[in-house]
């Protein structure tokens, strides 16, 4: 007998039935109009609209409020949640670990995603960027090379050169999902035992290279620059994952 035809159909249709009730909430919300920050319906007014007991709301709820869709403020009500990534970014960094336990196939993928949105849309960071922006990238190139120079690691320094990078596009979503990537991978790169096989030299070498692409407005050489960047990572997580 599998796990799947050990649990109980009765249990499959309950969590079916929470399912529903979670969308059907977020269906009220947008009816409704209601908008980050506004106050939710009280509980029993959000039973009474959607047909089901308080405690059976009060699970959705809590599951909601776990994805970050609403927020439950104790003794003021529920509130519409604002932007929130903390979900998503814990669970891609349990699925990224928990890979590595089998050839690191997830923490891989994850990494082929985050060169897709980087290589992919380089070329219209590169049309808009501004000097200033331009001179903010270098700057934070630099930290990594005085870093480096020093033999420290610059984990804040890559993921704000990264930020920077981006930050022309004026592209909210993209800069969070960029920091929720970055997020994932510095704590898979903790799992794999740290920076210990990072050359700190070449790394800042690397980004230096991928800025002076960015400079010179050669949209081609700085999407090649950023695959072979994301080709080492990749080569240090298989690596990891092999020994």
């Amino acid at each position: 007998m599998t796990a799947a035809s050990a649990v109980p159909q009765a249990r499959f249709s309950a969590q079916a039935r929470l399912r529903a009730l979670q969308s059907d909430i977020m269906e009220l919300i947008l009816e409704r109009e209601l908008d980050t920050g506004d106050p939710l319906p009280t509980e029993n007014e959000l039973a009474a609209a959607l047909g089901v007991g308080r405690n059976t709301l009060r699970e959705s709820l809590k599951v909601l409020q776990a994805l970050g869709v609403i927020e439950i403020r104790h003794g003021f009500g529920m509130f519409v949640a604002p932007s929130n990534f903390d979900a998503l970014t814990d669970g891609l960094t349990f699925r990224g670990r928990l890979s590595l336990r089998h050839h690191g196939q997830e923490a891989l993928q994850l990494v082929d995603v985050r060169q897709a949105l980087e290589v992919g849309l380089i070329g219209g960071a590169i049309e808009k960027i501004t000097r200033e922006q331009l001179a903010a990238v270098e700057e934070s190139v630099l930290r990594m090379e005085t870093l480096a120079a020093a033999g420290e690691h610059f984990l804040e320094a890559d993921a704000e050169f990264h930020r920077r990078l981006f930050e022309p596009l004026n592209n909210e979503l993209l800069i969070s999902l960029l920091g929720v990537f970055w997020t994932v991978y510095r704590r898979i790169h903790v799992e794999l035992g740290g920076t210990d096989t990072v050359d700190l030299v070449e790394e800042a070498s690397t980004h230096r290279g991928i800025y002076e692409a960015v400079a010179a407005a050669d949209k081609v050489l700085a999407a090649g620059r950023l695959t072979t960047h994301f080709d080492g990572i990749r080569g240090r997580i298989a690596q990891a994952v092999s020994m």
